[in-house]
């Protein structure tokens, strides 16, 4: 389909495409390179895009498909070792590609937001939320300190924070990833920006509460008339947001199409295997005799020391070469569970044993042995691997802290384990993170916890920041190690279709409790615990209308239950 086709024609899942009002942004054979040992190459090659008022236009495609680059090139921005090498951008008849530096900052924040994928890393951890809120509308002179912080709270309600008059006041590190992820979505909006670019806003939010925030900034878009290009792996997401999608692959156009047509009847094979049900189910596993549990959680309750409790009488465990999911929405203690299991955070009241060992509390009290016995994946890969290392220092060093390796021994191991995780020794060992793909980076921090030969690994939402075909093969190849090295793993997750794939047993939690426990089909067969099945019915389809039927039905219920 052409460009003018597709953005003339249709009706999408936010409203007509063809009613929308004139253009606000145009691309036109837009070129993007990034340097990679002192030699530019192609990132976009040639990509068209054009964008009305009131219009949302999702791009969707695999990691490194030039989602993010095209996203932040309508900001007429290009990330640090790369640049915009040719094309033309307009935004509202001001050319971006002529502009300097000084006319595009006096855009950015006020007509033209950005909302990250990674919240924890766009906030400044010294400041409070709300000092972060006012500073666009405050120093472009929007609106004076007093209402911006009025505006920030009624935002922070509308974005279902809690405490919203009082949340604000916290520094970044006193919320949780998902309530950082709505706040950072608020500030976004705090011009009332014409245009937002919303790159992954839900990523790192449990389904209970995406529903809320894909509600606000639909309910946004709607009644400020704002243009948003929404960025996103997650195609049951895109499904209930864009009026039209662009499909990408490698910096090239696939496909592109009114949303509703696109999803319901792709013309292109690869739209078609992005738009598949994830299909990967791992073996049952049987249980191990009557050998001692890798790890037994008893009656453990922790707070942050704020007299708030986070975990209240949490008793589970996990018995060697199982993956025992924990599920729940944000601020559920899922988190701060792993943290208490790792000794970050020290439990009021409970134990954590490892293989009928006592742990003790604190990750300082821990003798190494016992740290290497239990390692950690974490959520993003962006934040967790050293942008100044490269793979062999990555991987090496746990392999020299925890075992000892020098030399050609270290080197050969290191080797190994990139083949392990599916990787060219070749190819790999000399890059450093940001020569990497999402994918790759994650399999990087797969490696380095693998090189401490731990018994038990815990994984933070490990592949929440993927897109589904590297999703999937992340799964794989966690299954497949498990296999080979009967490795447990504690799975964090809010994602249910990665819990359906990979789980044995099932945690459900909900404010520091655990609700509901059991074997991977006893939880997930009806019928549920209310709660539980709250999750289940959050889980977004691939239909235009679920959002909006699902928050009616909602809305119903709630009358009837007054």
């Amino acid at each position: 389909m052409s460009t003018s086709e597709a953005t003339n024609g249709g009706t999408g899942a936010t409203g007509t495409a063809g009613t929308k009002g004139e253009i606000l942004l145009e691309m036109r054979g837009l070129r993007i390179e990034g340097q990679a040992d002192e030699i530019w190459q192609g990132i976009v090659h040639g990509i068209d895009v054009v964008l009305h008022r009131g219009e949302v236009l999702g791009l969707i495609g695999e990691s490194g498909a030039g989602k993010s680059t095209i996203g932040l090139a309508a900001m007429g921005f290009a990330r640090p070792g790369c640049r915009i090498s040719g094309g033309s951008i307009m935004f509202d008849g001001i050319d971006l590609m002529d502009s300097s530096e000084g006319a595009k900052r006096s855009l950015r924040g006020v007509r033209i937001a950005y909302v990250a994928q990674s919240a924890a890393a766009a906030f400044n951890p010294a400041h409070k939320l709300i000092d972060q809120f006012t500073e666009a509308p405050v120093q472009h002179g929007v609106k004076p300190r007093a209402e911006a912080e009025d505006d920030a709270k009624a935002l922070y309600f509308r974005l279902q924070l809690p405490d919203p008059e009082g949340i604000g006041y916290r520094y970044p590190h006193q919320v949780s990833g998902g309530q950082l992820q709505r706040a950072m979505t608020a500030m976004a909006m705090s011009c009332r920006p014409d245009l937002i670019v919303f790159d992954e806003p839900t990523t790192a939010l449990d389904v209970t509460t995406q529903i809320e925030v894909l509600a606000a900034i639909k309910d946004v878009v709607r009644q400020f008339d704002t243009a948003a290009i929404y960025i996103t792996h997650d195609l049951a997401v895109v499904a209930q947001m864009a009026d039209r999608i662009m499909v990408l692959r490698h910096g090239h156009l696939v496909e592109e199409g009114n949303a509703r047509e696109l999803i319901s009847n792709p013309q292109e094979e690869y739209t078609g295997q992005l738009l598949a049900v994830r299909e990967f189910r791992k073996d049952e596993v049987a249980s191990v005799g009557d050998e001692l549990p890798v790890l037994q959680v008893k009656n453990v309750t922790a707070s942050y020391g704020d007299g708030v409790t986070v975990l209240d009488g949490v008793d589970l465990e996990i018995r060697r070469g199982k993956t025992v999911a924990i599920v729940g929405e944000s601020g559920s203690g899922k988190s701060t569970l792993a943290r208490v299991v790792t000794g970050l955070l020290p439990p009021l009241e409970g134990q954590v044993l490892f293989k009928g060992e006592i742990l003790p509390p604190a990750l300082k009290q821990r003798q190494r042995d016992q740290l290497r016995k239990l390692q950690m994946i974490y959520q993003m890969p962006d934040t967790a691997l050293n942008p100044r290392q490269r793979v062999r220092e990555i991987v090496g060093r746990p392999l020299r802290f925890y075992l000892g390796l020098r030399g050609a021994e270290r080197e050969t191991r290191i080797r190994d384990l990139l083949n392990m995780i599916e990787l060219e020794p070749d190819d790999f060992i000399e890059r450093y993170p940001g020569e990497l793909s999402g994918g790759q980076k994650q399999r990087i921090c797969i490696a380095r916890a693998l090189a401490a030969e731990p018994e038990l690994i815990i994984c933070d939402e490990v592949t929440s920041a993927l897109d589904q075909l590297v999703a999937e093969e992340i799964l794989k190849l966690l299954d497949r190690l498990q296999e080979e090295f009967q490795v447990s793993y504690m799975f964090i997750t809010h994602d249910l279709a990665t819990v359906k794939a990979i789980a044995d047993e099932i945690v459900v939690m909900l404010q520091g409790r655990v609700v509901e426990q059991g074997g991977r089909e006893e939880v997930l067969t009806p019928p549920h615990h209310e709660y539980t099945e709250l999750l289940l019915s959050s889980v977004p389809e691939m239909d235009p209308d679920w959002l909006d039927r699902v928050l009616a039905d909602r809305a119903q219920q709630a009358r009837m239950e007054r």
